[in-house]
């Protein structure tokens, strides 16, 4: 696959769920972003937003395997990575995989397990491979774990340590339709699901060359220097108690170079790192006491640091 190819791919998918979800383009990018990065998505928002859905039409649109895991507070670790058991009949242990062993893991309300729980998911979304019993088994690729929270409810709860946290590639929140988006989501889902017409459009190969090959997307050292410009002042920002890590900042190169794949690019522009740098780096600070109440305040201050940055120019691109 030529890079070239990986926009027309990335479109046909993008394309493809719309038919269920109405509006919500930017959202669409940024888990394609994560997808072709082999990166996850942690989806925030109310409930009845359409998280779920939106999980579930990217699932589809691909010729994938998919696992849903509903998170519970007596969910076990062995419920998302798998047991081994004894078969009474062959007299021997049998390795029976658990969810986890899939392309695409949705996993709902991930808040609502218990921190043990949420810990397996680590080194799954890490290293892409699970330990059983001292026995270490591979992931399939593609592998993506796209994860839901609702951030309104505290009781039965448990909050994502900040470790497992920038274990995803992107925070998003869809917010609520327009009111003419509403009006089209009424129209659409007046008589029956649309997801349920869903066909795959693309394939696991596919999307397999794509993560081979985005990291050829050239970035130039005035990109690489802004980059880390953003990252510097998340860890000197007087509202910031603890800025970006290294892998954060990593994190924003691969997710820039996708970005400008999907924009028809084969080189970064300082406008991809400024679309991708609330997604990526929001969820990887930690605000001081004082700002923790104020809502979206992470956001906010991302937008501030990027209006203070000096953006590359043309001419030093073109260097």
């Amino acid at each position: 696959m030529e890079m070239s190819h990986i926009k027309d791919v990335a479109e046909k998918v993008k394309q493809n769920i719309q038919r269920v979800m109405i509006g919500k383009e930017d959202t669409i990018d940024q888990i394609l972003v994560a997808l072709i990065s082999s990166g996850h998505v942690l989806l925030e928002d109310v409930p009845g937003m359409g998280k779920t859905l939106l999980a579930k039409s990217m699932a589809k649109s691909l010729d994938c395997s998919f696992k849903r895991i509903q998170f519970t507070p007596d969910l076990l670790p062995t419920d998302v990575s798998g047991i081994n058991f004894y078969n009474q009949k062959k007299g021997e242990f049998e390795f029976r995989a658990g969810p986890i062993f899939a392309n695409i893991v949705l996993a709902d309300e991930i808040n609502r397990a218990t921190p043990r729980t949420q810990s397996s998911l680590l080194e799954s979304m890490e290293e892409k491979q699970v330990t059983i019993d001292g026995e270490t088994r591979l992931l399939d690729r593609p592998f993506m774990v796209i994860a839901t929270q609702n951030p309104v409810e505290n009781q039965g709860t448990f909050p994502l340590p900040e470790a497992q946290l920038d274990r995803f590639l992107l925070k998003v929140k869809l917010g609520y339709p327009t009111k003419a988006e509403g009006l089209e989501i009424l129209k659409r889902f007046k008589e029956n699901n649309p997801i349920e017409d869903i066909k795959p459009v693309a394939t696991s190969d596919m999307i397999i060359q794509a993560q081979n090959i985005y990291s050829k997307v050239h970035v130039s050292d005035d990109i690489l220097g802004y980059i880390l410009d953003i990252v510097e002042k998340t860890r000197s920002h007087s509202s910031i108690q603890l800025g970006v890590s290294p892998r954060g900042s990593q994190a924003l190169l691969k997710a820039v170079q996708v970005y400008a794949l999907l924009q028809g690019r084969d080189y970064v522009i300082p406008d991809d790192v400024k679309q991708m740098s609330k997604p990526v780096l929001a969820h990887r600070i930690v605000l001081a006491q004082s700002m923790r109440l104020k809502e979206n305040q992470a956001e906010h201050i991302i937008d501030s640091i990027l209006n203070e940055m000096t953006v590359p120019t043309e001419e030093q691109l073109q260097r």
